[in-house]
């Protein structure tokens, strides 16, 4: 049976200070819909996902402090389909957690692992590349699927994987290489060339394929995990998950499955996924689900811009407005205890700027 996960479990620090330790981006209703009515990236994923998939084949994962914001932000989520880390050890162990409960209630199941930071459109095209990468695993069920976003421009800020030989499945290719985050030179290299796609994160394959590819690349893991599974489902389930997550290596599942496995020829398969696939990973990346208006600044909330141009000010304030006069390319937030100004050209160092507020204030505006 096919199932798909919606990894949840970032803080979204990029996007602070809209986005909090306690209230992180995904749950935050900052995607515009019909009618002017605005949604959350996490709702956003679900109602893509539910193009192909029943809600009870839909799980999420997610850090155990966001559970119960979770369950209200999806009210068709099965309750037994919440995954909850108790702390974070990065995908390869989150990944690999969903993957053992969903081989426990179906041992045969293929499984999507989605992310919940994405903006895709269309959604039937989405549904489509999804459904051909499932059906790759009949012909190929050893296989680990990456989806790949064909590229727009020469971006320096994602991974790369490259196509290689054709499967003789329509737009999937064998994985040839994954590339890290390239400098401009290299990017407009592989924009040009034409053999390149943007690394989603993204992957299809079966449950009990990556449980398996665990156990070769990263056998801590994968014992901890049978050891999770191992115990009845309830509180005994949950103490055990409570003292073996944490001791499971920190590794991301791009560098503990899907590169070791691409040694291996045919084993990683690339679906190209030709869709618009916006990364809210940042506040430039946030205003253009925002629209903008003749001078290319992005609003949302209560505020007014004079004689100034691309901007991006948020306010989620309803009683504070936030003026601006002859400013440009600048970043402006405002909520209840911070307000943040920056270059959209510094945008990145959101972050940064965190880290510093965090070492003079403690977790105070965390």
């Amino acid at each position: 049976m096919r199932h798909a996960v919606i990894m949840a479990g970032g803080s979204g620090t990029r996007l602070w200070p809209l986005s909090r330790a306690e209230r992180p981006k995904q749950l935050l209703d900052i995607v515009s819909g019909d009618g002017g009515t605005a949604h959350s990236l996490l709702a956003e994923a679900f109602a893509r996902l539910r193009v192909l998939l029943p809600a009870e084949q839909i799980w999420v994962c997610t850090a155990a402090r966001y559970g119960d914001a979770v369950r209200a932000a999806l009210p068709d989520l099965h309750a037994d389909r919440l995954v909850l880390e108790p702390v974070a050890r990065d995908t390869a162990n989150a990944v690999g957690l969903t993957a053992a409960l969903v081989a426990d209630v179906d041992p045969d199941a293929e499984l999507a692992v989605v992310s919940a930071d994405h903006v895709i459109r269309p959604v039937e095209r989405f549904a489509a590349v999804l459904g051909t990468a499932y059906g790759v695993l009949a012909e190929r069920p050893r296989s680990l699927v990456t989806l790949g976003i064909t590229p727009t421009a020469p971006a320096t800020g994602f991974g790369y994987v490259q196509r290689g030989a054709p499967t003789g499945v329509a737009g999937v290719s064998e994985a040839a290489a994954f590339r890290e985050k390239p400098d401009r030179a290299t990017a407009e290299r592989y924009l040009a060339g034409g053999d390149y796609l943007w690394n989603s994160g993204m992957f299809v394959w079966r449950a009990r394929t990556v449980l398996d590819a665990l156990a070769d690349h990263l056998p801590q893991s994968a014992d901890g995990l049978a050891r999770v599974v191992a115990a009845p489902a309830g509180p005994e389930r949950d103490r055990v998950l409570a003292e073996v997550f944490p001791t499971l290596p920190k590794i991301s599942v791009d560098y503990a499955v899907l590169e070791p496995a691409a040694a291996e020829p045919g084993r990683v398969l690339v679906a190209d996924l030709d869709v618009d696939w916006l990364d809210v990973g940042s506040w430039p990346a946030l205003a253009r689900t925002l629209g903008s208006d003749g001078a290319g600044n992005a609003v949302r909330g209560l505020a007014v811009v004079l004689d100034g141009s691309g901007n991006v000010v948020l306010s989620d304030d309803p009683d504070h407005l936030v003026a601006l006069v002859g400013v440009r390319d600048s970043v402006v937030v405002h909520t209840a205890d911070v307000t943040m100004v920056c270059p959209v050209s510094d945008a990145e160092r959101v972050k940064e700027l965190l880290g510093a507020v965090e070492q003079r204030y403690g977790t105070r505006f965390g």
